[in-house]
């Protein structure tokens, strides 16, 4: 029987053989090599393909209430550089990055809703100097003093004072409204009312000019630009969006809701009891597409009646409660609402408060259950910054302001806001330095970027260009 022998192992030429498939070159004569066998050169392996890059870290989350960009809006457009709500301003606002046109509504004496700060004409026109050589206009001024009304809550000092003025001056006659300009309580008298003309009046004979800061701003077109209705702020959003290819919102205010119903109704424009300024609002959005949950717009007021009464006549759109004070306790932080003078009714408490025998302060709307109340007909808010952000000076010093704050941190305001549903769009933010608290060494980014680090929401500035380039300063340390 035969042993089984096995294959021998490849020596190793032969597995060199093998391994270049037959390439071996043998050489049959002599050589250099003495007639030895002749390998190729075998060229290197080829280097390790390098390692992926590292996928890049994701984005830091973003504070604000869904997690998008926060808002850059346009505060009556770009006043900074321009008189504010026209038509240039608002141009500019959108060039310069502004996501939405924020503007206050008045109504004429034709029931147009019509875009100025103030219903008193002399602080944002040229209407004092109109009326030195148009005898129709000066003969418009208001002259009649207001009357003294006693608060129907318990006049105690922690309440305010005691009375509060009113144009209501014959309480027997609404009409007597068209006699006084007091305002919210507010005493224009020897002014000019914005609704004592009609549109197509103010776009003949008034111009506007700056406000904020006009001794800091650029004046050369004071009295240059017309008023514009806010139908002509709707066509500039529009405008820009289509030219941009992104969606601008606009961001009215109903200003001064009862005072503007009050002198509507005697102008004619409504019956007694009705909401003249709401309705022309909802009628205009209407109009424009712009009653949706969706639409580019956002409606502001202080006055909560007025946000409920247009959610109980119809209104589907974004509605943001906006919120008042009059001065920080820079020891504390904490904001201060009553006062001894007739600011307690003007930016202490809405003033339908003030009617109705309400001494509430408007601290009340930013609780956990104020805020729950807002969410039932609010989708925002809009605080006042010294509300989101606690202005201190430590050590404290008596006597000492703004300008003097060396510590800022965030309240519980925005958490607070965010946990109830609501987003958060804090005002006003401007570049001056009287305007800067002194942490921030009169650089207004560095304001931006405490309140966007904060998750703020959207701001309202009167830069809209710097508040551009300050979020995009801070989207980039959030990896954006």
């Amino acid at each position: 029987m035969k042993k089984s022998v096995p294959v021998p192992a490849p020596r190793p030429v032969r597995a060199a053989i093998a391994a270049i498939g037959g390439c071996l070159v043998i050489a049959a004569c002599g050589g250099g090599n003495g007639g030895g066998i002749a390998f190729p050169v075998l060229p290197p392996a080829p280097a390790p393909a390098p390692a992926p890059p590292a996928p890049a870290p994701a984005p830091a989350p973003l504070g604000t209430l869904d997690g998008s960009v926060p808002l850059v809006i346009g505060h009556r457009g770009l006043p900074g550089l321009y008189p504010e709500e026209t038509k240039v301003a608002y141009e500019a606002a959108a060039d310069a990055g502004a996501d939405s046109l924020e503007t206050d509504l008045h109504l004429t004496k034709d029931c147009v809703l019509v875009a100025r700060h103030n219903p008193w004409l002399s602080d944002n026109t040229n209407i004092a100097d109109v009326a030195k050589t148009n005898t129709t206009v000066a003969g418009r001024k208001r002259t009649v003093p207001g009357v003294l009304v006693n608060v129907t809550y318990p006049p105690v000092e922690a309440n305010g004072p005691a009375q509060y003025l009113s144009d209501l001056t014959d309480p027997s006659d609404p009409k007597s409204v068209l006699k006084s300009l007091v305002v919210d309580g507010e005493d224009h008298t020897n002014d000019w009312s914005i609704t004592d003309f009609t549109m197509d009046e103010l776009r003949q004979w008034i111009r506007g000019t700056t406000y904020d800061a006009r001794d800091q701003r650029p004046t050369d077109l004071n009295g240059k630009l017309p008023i514009l209705s806010f139908q002509e702020i709707i066509d500039i959003a529009k405008a820009k969006s289509a030219a941009t290819g992104r969606t601008l919102t606009v961001y009215p205010e109903t200003k001064n809701p009862i005072w503007n119903n009050a002198q509507a109704i005697a102008n004619g424009c409504g019956p007694a009891g009705s909401h003249p300024l709401e309705d022309a609002l909802l009628k205009i959005m209407n109009f424009n597409d712009l009653n949706r949950k969706d639409a580019p717009i956002f409606v502001q007021s202080f006055e909560p009646e007025s946000l409920k009464y247009l959610r109980s006549a119809g209104m589907k759109a974004r509605a943001v409660q906006l919120v008042d004070g009059n001065d920080v306790n820079y020891q504390t932080g904490e904001m201060i609402y009553v006062t001894k003078d007739v600011y307690t009714f003007v930016d202490g408490r809405p003033y339908s408060w003030t009617l109705a025998g309400n001494p509430k302060w408007f601290a009340e709307m930013l609780t956990p259950a104020g805020l729950a109340d807002v969410k039932t007909y609010a989708d925002g808010i809009g605080p006042w910054k010294p509300q989101v952000m606690a202005h201190t000076i430590v050590p404290f010093v008596a006597g000492k302001g703004l300008a003097d704050v060396n510590t800022i941190k965030p309240t519980s305001l925005i958490a607070d806001a965010h946990k109830a549903g609501l987003f958060v769009h804090s005002y006003t933010f401007r570049n001056e330095a009287k305007y800067l608290a002194g942490v921030y060494k009169g650089d207004p980014t560095a304001e931006y970027l405490a309140y966007f680090r904060a998750g703020i929401d959207g701001v309202f500035s009167d830069f809209a260009n710097t508040a551009f380039a300050a979020r995009a300063s801070y989207l980039k340390e959030t990896g954006r």
